[in-house]
């Protein structure tokens, strides 16, 4: 890379000193606009999908009704509604905003949901018109589950396509701040974390160009809000960030009362404290726009889903593992004397003490030993026995118990017995915000190489850092890649001694 080109993570820079598509003679870069912008990918996407439903449709008619679509009006006028609806709809739920494309899978529930209620409406209309005996109901379903999963898939592979565009340069979303102080180094510090190569700072603009600096972050200051006019009215610019502090209110309405005017996306970037907070939301609370810093997780809606989760998918674990759990407890009483299960006081949600169940893999009435020392490799404590089920996580297998009855679930942050919970919350800052959900089997510290001992503090931290990730970004398909995760490394795990 030459010297002159200040690049960070996956946003990329205009090279110092050269000319930006908002420079002096004021001549945005020639590009092919129509997929090449967010509002182009927006037109494909929607292209892909309308395809998607209608050779679904077409597919699924050829193969169990036999012939073409064409000349049958019926089925056409049914293809039609609800290709207008989806389209209508997932467009009201923001599924084609450019932010939405650029983080799949998240949102993919909503496109489900959305899907579901058009299917439904369409059957709501065939009973009240009387007119749902014409229509096969295995093209219908059929139809909408093949192009629900087409549009699902489609915008996985659409994502690696953009990616690929924006690495060639044929994809940018070139973004202008406004202000050269802290808060925009701040601003540039996390959108170059994003891995977002479509990302594209074209510049910095302030009008106070006697007291700015030439750069910040290694990003050019190129001119002042006329010039950042000017390269929005020709076609530069997609997005316009100010970045001032929020205590310069004046000013802040000034600017952004000017940038309303134009036809580009305008946002108000954080003040510093909110870097602080990187979790936080932008929300309506009784008429006021405020920031949420933290909510309580899985409530609502979210709770639900959670727990239906949980008792289905633990149901089926209980019943496909009752054999293997039956042999594991024959073999931990026949290696050695002793209880069949190990109970433990470990903290839950919110705190409190719950009894987490195990197999017993250690040898029972051993001497008194002081606090709760951790299990290490070639530890004498462990029988042979209960070093095959540590290592391959069966003596895990009882805590399926443990969510049946509520107090754990499948996925979530791992419970430490409550003496290391009192040690650690000491130690870490922020410890106890883990037990906002409830604990879990499996969770993100552990599929990602932070099971079994955690020999140093720094380890420990890393743990709770992933865990607190986990609680805040919660979502099924968070869920569901830890359960694969889980399932692909449990039997090799060097770490579970």
């Amino acid at each position: 890379m030459p010297d002159d080109v200040a690049q960070t993570g996956g946003t990329e820079a205009v090279p110092l000193g050269h000319s930006s598509p908002v420079d002096a003679r004021g001549e945005p870069p020639r590009r092919h606009r129509f997929f090449a912008s967010e509002a182009g990918v927006s037109r494909l996407v929607r292209v892909f999908d309308v395809l998607a439903f209608g050779i679904a449709a077409s597919v699924l008619f050829n193969m169990y009704i036999g012939g073409s679509l064409d000349g049958r009006w019926d089925y056409c006028a049914v293809v039609a509604l609800a290709t207008m609806l989806m389209v209508s709809l997932l467009g009201k739920f923001g599924l084609y905003d450019f932010d939405t494309v650029a983080r799949w899978p998240q949102r993919m529930m909503t496109l489900i949901a959305v899907m579901t209620v058009v299917e439904a409406i369409l059957i709501g209309l065939g009973f009240a018109l009387k007119i749902s005996e014409q229509f096969s109901r295995v093209w219908l379903f059929g139809t909408f589950l093949a192009a629900t999963l087409a549009m699902v898939g489609g915008r996985g592979i659409l994502l690696i396509v953009f990616r690929r565009w924006a690495k060639a340069g044929a994809l940018r979303r070139n973004v202008a701040i406004v202000g050269a102080g802290e808060q925009a180094a701040a601003f540039i510090d996390t959108l170059s974390g994003e891995r977002a190569p479509w990302q594209r700072i074209v510049g910095i603009f302030d009008s106070r160009r006697t007291r700015t600096p030439n750069a910040v972050a290694g990003y050019p200051v190129v001119g002042d809000l006329d010039d950042l006019v000017r390269g929005v009215r020709r076609g530069g610019i997609d997005v316009v960030v100010v970045t001032l502090p929020w205590h310069a209110d004046a000013r802040l309405l000034s600017i952004i009362q000017s940038l309303r005017e134009l036809p580009v996306h305008v946002y108000l970037g954080p003040d510093l404290i909110a870097y602080r907070f990187p979790a936080h939301t932008h929300e309506v609370l009784a008429g006021v726009s405020v920031l949420k810093i933290a909510e309580a997780p899985l409530s609502g809606g979210r709770a639900v889903l959670k727990a239906i989760e949980d008792y289905i998918l633990v149901t089926l674990l209980i019943i496909m593992t009752a054999p293997l759990m039956a042999a594991c407890a024959l073999a931990v009483r026949l290696s050695s004397p002793g209880p069949i299960l190990f109970r433990q006081q470990r903290y839950g949600f919110n705190n409190k003490p719950i009894t987490v169940l195990k197999f017993r893999s250690m040898y029972h009435g051993r001497p008194p030993e002081a606090g709760v020392p951790q299990a290490t490799r070639d530890d004498p404590r462990i029988t042979p026995v209960g070093r095959f089920l540590r290592r391959t996580s069966l003596d895990e297998l009882p805590q399926l118990f443990n969510v049946l009855t509520g107090a754990m679930s499948l996925v979530g942050p791992r419970p430490h017995a409550v003496e290391h919970n009192e040690k650690y919350d000491a130690l870490i800052k922020g410890y106890s915000a883990r037990h906002r959900v409830k604990p879990g089997i499996t969770g993100l510290a552990q599929v990602n190489g932070f099971r079994g001992e955690t020999d140093t503090l720094e380890k420990m931290e890393q743990r709770v850092r992933f865990d607190i990730h986990y609680v805040e970004t919660w979502s099924l398909w968070l869920d569901a890649r830890i359960l694969l995760r889980t399932l692909a490394i449990a039997w090799r795990q060097g770490t579970a001694y």
